[in-house]
């Protein structure tokens, strides 16, 4: 019995041929398109919804270069877990915020090479052994968060400076325990810091914070809020940070006019927070408007030293730039409705920055 023959047409096989390609070319392009835009767990929503699309996601090296295990239960055992996979073998972030059970012991499964971003928010069973050995397992880590951790001290920030020669940006917001200490290592390891995040590290005083002036002159974001001990003696070397751009120094209480004018030196800022600066005056915004014509982020929430004068002198200066101001508490600033901001500063968008 011979063989059937079986003729193809030539629309027919047009059709392979595009059915060939749609499978082989478009499909995959477009999920490693997608892929770069989803958040972890919407790339495991959609691993599940076909082996078709298992496969095309589980073949794409980016899909598993992020781990996200943000407020999860079971943290510890879910990362030892996953980073035992070779999938993950190129990961270049781990978010582990507010990740519940992580203990030191997890973090010795974090050492690779490919690491760049870790994110240990809010993990309070951390101590400085566990940063100790991320740290030191990580050397090409570039950003690193701990906020909100009252275990961690000077300890751990050495060994992120010493071990990280690439780190770019540090957030250790909440940790209470640092010290000067710790800005004399950055300043002195991590002298090209973009980023860092100091926020209610209360124990901090001058001499630490003329450290960062004195060595780290490529920060383009600095966070202060609500650290009482600084005063003019470090405000006044702020000149020295020409590439800032964002500066928080929310309740700066010993901040003075003196002071802001040598922030006001900081040309490229952007943004800057001076909420509950409470012995700046006119003074001082006169000497904003003198330098700072990029501004498009000005809280002056709480000060009761400014007036309408100064606002109209910043609006020679910042007029087009502003797009946000809060003067809520101002009780010097008697035009301060919505309509009368405008009239000094026509794109404002944004008319509150602390509720």
């Amino acid at each position: 019995m011979g063989k059937q023959r079986v003729v193809v047409g030539e629309e027919d096989g047009n059709k392979m041929i595009g059915d060939h390609h749609w499978g082989r070319v478009v499909v995959p392009h477009v999920f490693r398109l997608v892929s770069l835009y989803l958040g972890q767990r919407d790339v495991c929503a959609l691993l599940c919804v076909s082996a078709s699309c298992h496969r095309q996601l589980a073949a794409h090296a980016p899909v598993c270069k992020v781990l996200d295990l943000q407020g999860r239960n079971n943290a510890g055992e879910r990362l030892v877990a996953a980073l035992s996979l070779l999938r993950y073998q190129n990961v270049e972030e781990i978010n582990l915020e507010f990740a519940q059970g992580l203990q030191d012991e997890h973090l010795s499964a974090v050492k690779f090479e490919s690491l760049q971003r870790l994110n240990l928010n809010a993990c309070q069973k951390i101590t400085d052994s566990g940063v100790k050995a991320v740290a030191s397992a990580n050397p090409n880590l570039k950003l690193f968060s701990i906020y909100w951790n009252l275990k961690v001290t000077d300890v751990a920030i050495e060994s992120v400076v010493m071990s990280c020669k690439h780190l770019t940006a540090l957030n250790v917001s909440g940790c209470k325990n640092i010290t000067d200490a710790s800005l004399q290592n950055i300043a002195k390891f991590s002298p090209s810091i973009k980023s860092l995040n100091l926020t209610r590290c209360v124990k901090l005083t001058d001499n630490g914070l003329l450290c960062l002036t004195d060595s780290c002159q490529s920060l383009d974001e600095l966070y202060l809020y609500a650290i009482p001990g600084f005063t003019v003696r470090a405000f006044r070397e702020f000149s020295h940070f020409r590439k800032l751009q964002l500066l928080d120094l929310c309740g700066a209480q010993n901040l003075t006019d003196e002071g802001l004018a040598s922030i006001a030196l900081c040309k490229a800022l952007v943004s800057l927070n001076l909420t509950w600066c409470v012995q700046i005056t006119d003074i001082g915004l006169k000497a904003l408007a003198q330098h700072c014509s990029l501004l498009q982020l000005l809280s002056l929430h709480g000060i009761l030293g400014v007036s309408d004068e100064g606002l109209k002198s910043l609006s020679e200066c910042c007029r087009n730039s502003l797009v946000t101001i809060d003067v809520h508490g101002c009780v010097k600033i008697k035009h301060h409705s919505k309509s009368d901001l405008l009239q000094l500063f026509p794109n404002l968008s944004t008319f509150q920055v602390h509720s």
